[in-house]
């Protein structure tokens, strides 16, 4: 091969690198949604692809938005334990995080004020990670067996959580589901297959707007 087409090849050849490095450079990195929450957002008893953040996934794909979500839910999760399992999840960039933690510390009769500063606790560190977050809050009611002002400070709780660090709010996660025998396993307090399909739509009246939002936004960078 003579030199004038060793220089020739070299230079299609660094032409090339450079278109992909370029085509590299203007695709869109995957955006992803992280879900920390309980058994109700873990699909407790359930198959993994029934509970609402496997469906969501099936929602976003239909509705054409390229979302990873990323469901850090535990069965018996605490905001306490919540707190301390964050970090191992906030690796990888965040562009959406949905908060589902409280109930089960108020079935614990954990003082109010440590709930909400344990939840305060878990925007922060997301927020640090991911200056550019958008945040939505999952709210959760007490039964109303004993509508005292524990109760009401619970399910208040979560409108000024989601006010102060400018959140959107799923006002009641159980909406249409709670009580209701053909949409609970035996136990009365977990959602079936069929109750978290309710859940999917409550989450997702408020997603959808957020996602599509998200979707022509930069990506989010971790600090």
């Amino acid at each position: 091969m003579r030199v004038s087409d060793v220089a020739v090849v070299s230079l299609a050849l660094i032409s090339l690198a450079q278109s992909v490095d370029a085509a590299s450079r203007d695709s869109s990195p995957m955006k992803r949604i992280l879900i920390l929450g309980d058994s109700l957002s873990a699909g407790f008893a359930l198959r993994p692809n029934q509970a609402y953040p496997a469906l969501l996934t099936e929602k976003l794909r239909a509705a054409n938005l390229s979302f990873e979500i990323i469901n850090a839910s535990q069965s018996g999760g605490t905001t306490e334990g919540g707190l301390r399992r964050l970090p191992a999840h906030l690796k990888p960039k965040i562009d959406i995080f949905i908060l589902e933690l409280g109930i089960n510390d108020a079935f614990r009769g954990v003082p109010i004020a440590e709930i909400r500063s344990n939840l305060q606790a878990i925007i922060d560190q997301v927020k640090a990670r991911n200056p550019n977050v958008r945040i939505i809050i999952a709210g959760m009611q007490l039964p109303n067996y004993a509508s005292d002002d524990y109760v009401f400070a619970f399910g208040q709780m979560y409108a000024d959580l989601a006010a102060k660090n400018n959140a959107a709010l799923i006002p009641y996660l159980l909406e249409g589901v709670s009580g209701d025998p053909l949409l609970n396993q035996p136990d009365r307090v977990h959602p079936n297959a069929a109750g978290q399909k309710i859940l999917l739509e409550t989450v997702w009246r408020v997603l959808e707007p957020i996602a599509r939002e998200t979707a022509t936004q930069p990506s989010a960078r971790v600090q």
